[in-house]
């Protein structure tokens, strides 16, 4: 069933927090670059790490497709690494026409093997109903995102209702097998908390909790509204909080107390 998997790693693990694996060469731990593969030996240490305490982890494929050939393997060998009781997203806003999305989603769900993709809905319904004809894979659409540039056409008025409304009502016209789940940011808090209100039945990816500004407090309230599973990503808070040898013990400690507030 659409959204189990999450479901049960978010009840087995007791945590809302996925972490987002954004593996910036100009900031991991120097001294990872004695390594063959600094990227990939960061990102396992991390899991390692913090794999009793997050649900989930995004990967954002730019910063893998950043590195060529190499990024590739990184990023497969990354999904790999994750236990396979834990939820692996591609954050890859991936759109375009229905032949070149029937690609896109046959390369993550069936060569990468991710539970999730996101996906960005502005082409229409053919560009994400490949994305949707996988059994026991998940969509998360994008709705209303974290970053300042979401007010030049997210928040727009249409007909008397604002661009991302128009988008949650086709999310739900789409929904028919229960897969489709929505991005909303943190950084919009009154409007991730109404839309958790008025979609409780809608699973919920939640950027933009920490380095963006977005509160992880306000983060939790949400969490603690509505029916559907919902994850909370912190990436750079997190997996950039320690610098030195021990940078995977200064990672594990900022994981355990986003996850504690998020629970609480």
């Amino acid at each position: 069933m659409s959204f189990d998997k999450l479901s049960k790693a978010i009840l087995d693990q007791h945590s809302f927090l996925c972490i987002g694996m954004d593996p910036s060469t100009e900031k991991i731990p120097e001294f990872l670059f004695e390594f063959e593969n600094p990227v990939l030996e960061f990102n396992t240490r991390i899991i390692d790490a913090t794999k009793d305490i997050a649900s989930a982890y995004k990967l954002n494929t730019a910063f893998y497709e950043a590195l060529g050939e190499r990024g590739w393997s990184t990023f497969a060998e990354t999904v790999a690494h994750v236990p396979d009781h834990l939820y692996v997203i591609a954050d890859a806003k991936r759109s375009d026409i229905g032949n070149s999305a029937r690609y896109y989603a046959k390369a993550f769900f069936e060569y990468f093997n991710v539970d999730a993709v996101t996906v960005n809905p502005y082409m229409g319904y053919d560009s994400v109903e490949p994305f949707l004809s996988y059994d026991g894979k998940d969509v998360f659409m994008l709705v209303l995102t974290s970053n300042r540039g979401a007010k030049d056409f997210q928040l727009i008025d249409i007909c008397g209702k604002k661009f991302y409304e128009v988008v949650l009502e086709r999310l739900v016209e789409w929904n028919s097998k229960k897969n489709i789940g929505a991005v909303v940011g943190a950084t919009n808090f009154e409007y991730l908390l109404d839309i958790r209100k008025r979609y409780p039945d809608i699973p919920l990816l939640v950027p933009g909790v920490g380095t963006q500004g977005g509160g992880v407090e306000e983060a939790a309230l949400v969490a603690r509204n509505g029916e559907a599973p919902i994850l909370v990503n912190v990436g750079r808070d997190i997996i950039f909080s320690g610098s030195d040898e021990n940078f995977a013990d200064k990672v594990r400690e900022k994981a355990l107390y986003y996850s504690t507030i998020l629970k609480e």
